[in-house]
């Protein structure tokens, strides 16, 4: 007997057969109100998440040292201690570090403020020439002072320095997460019992955020050192200043670079012309590309497995939801947020696969790769010695 058609049956649904009692117009417009409303409340209190993400950085960049301890027979208080020491080590010598160049930055710049008027001058004068009218000028003449790109340098520096302000919550918060830091361990096991896709996205949160920053970390310290040589062969200001405002503009993906480039190249114009400006933009093209392009890649590769178009959309959203500080954290904050909303979610994986670098989803079983020194050594071994052919039948 053939079973009787149904003309208006709905399809059936993807989601195991079944449909949800609200339209998903409805659904997502929901979500994407609530995702504002969260947006608000998170930029309303920016000035305590910030300093708060900044200090779990912190602590789980140098959680590896607590393990790597306690495997070699450390008792736990001691291997508590070093990490505070560690912690609060980082925490000074980058607020110091800060505060030197800042200082050193109010006292320098406004050397240079007749230079560059006379500068803006000529500028709009050649500008006159072409035809453009005088209130535009007037307007851009106003706006391009020394004054007020020592107001956009020390802003971008002090985001940071900033954490250092309100140093009795920051150490406070230092000390609680590094005490803690031992026992997060078995806090993982107690919620991989009941939920394991948690303990992995959070795993695979801390795996990923360390290997950027030692990524990050090492190639942005060569950068600066590199760009700090130069700068004092060249003659120019407060090179120690320029290192580190390259080393931390590092950490900004995408537009870092050009956000560390324009300072030393402003001060190279007012001191020695443009010649001198085309030759720290070249050598600061020519450190950059050969480090992080060429040298980079060849020892880990990308390190966070965000696709490139993620990676510049990100850094917009978190310095505009977290200012200054959220564009200097912005990868490990989408990775934090990528494991408490796509990765702990079985029906989420449609944004992986937009999220990520590669389109197809890496292989878990699949064997890692081996390190350019295991390549090279197994090309030196000689090859081993074949048995001879057994003689042909006649």
């Amino acid at each position: 007997m053939a079973t009787p058609v149904v003309p208006n049956a709905p399809p059936p649904s993807e989601e195991g057969g079944q449909r949800s009692m609200f339209p998903r117009a409805l659904v997502i417009l929901l979500g994407i109100a609530a995702a504002v409303i969260v947006a608000a409340g998170v930029q309303a209190v920016a000035w305590l998440i910030g300093p708060a993400f900044m200090a779990l950085i912190i602590v789980i960049a140098v959680a590896p040292v607590q393990g790597w301890l306690k495997r070699h027979g450390w008792p736990g208080w001691a291997t508590t201690v070093v990490v505070i020491l560690l912690v609060y080590g980082i925490l000074v010598v980058l607020a110091l570090g800060i505060i030197i160049s800042v200082a050193r930055l109010a006292t320098e710049v406004p050397q240079y403020a007749d230079k560059f008027d006379g500068l803006v001058a000529s500028a709009t004068a050649e500008l006159a020439r072409w035809g453009v009218g005088p209130e535009q000028l007037h307007k851009a003449a106003s706006s391009l002072n020394i004054s007020n790109l020592a107001g956009v340098l020390t802003a971008l520096l002090g985001s940071v320095a900033g954490l250092a302000t309100n140093l009795v919550f920051l150490l406070a918060l230092l000390l609680f997460l590094s005490v803690e830091s031992g026992g997060y361990g078995q806090r993982l096991a107690q919620i991989e019992a009941d939920r394991p896709r948690i303990t992995a996205a959070l795993e695979h949160f801390a795996w990923g955020t360390r290997q950027y920053l030692l990524v990050t970390t090492v190639f942005g310290l060569i950068v600066a050192v590199l760009d700090t040589i130069a700068l004092a062969l060249l003659g120019i200001p407060l090179a120690f200043t320029w290192g580190l405002l390259s080393f931390i503009t590092n950490y900004i993906p995408n537009i870092g670079f050009v956000l560390g480039v324009i300072p030393p190249a402003l001060l190279a114009l007012l001191t020695g012309g443009p010649k001198l400006m085309v030759i720290v933009i070249v050598l600061y093209c020519v450190i950059n590309f050969v480090v992080q392009s060429i040298i980079q890649p060849r020892f880990i590769g990308d390190a966070v497995g965000l696709s490139v178009t993620v990676t510049f959309l990100v850094l917009f959203f978190w310095a505009w939801l977290l200012g200054p500080l959220g564009a200097i954290l912005a990868i490990p904050l989408t990775l934090l947020a990528k494991a408490l909303l796509v990765d702990i979610d079985p029906q989420a994986k449609w944004a992986a696969v937009l999220l990520r670098d590669s389109p197809t989803e890496p292989d878990p079983q699949a064997p890692p790769k081996k390190s350019r020194r295991e390549r090279r050594r197994e090309r030196r071994q000689p090859a081993p010695d074949l048995p001879p052919a057994p003689p042909a039948p006649t």
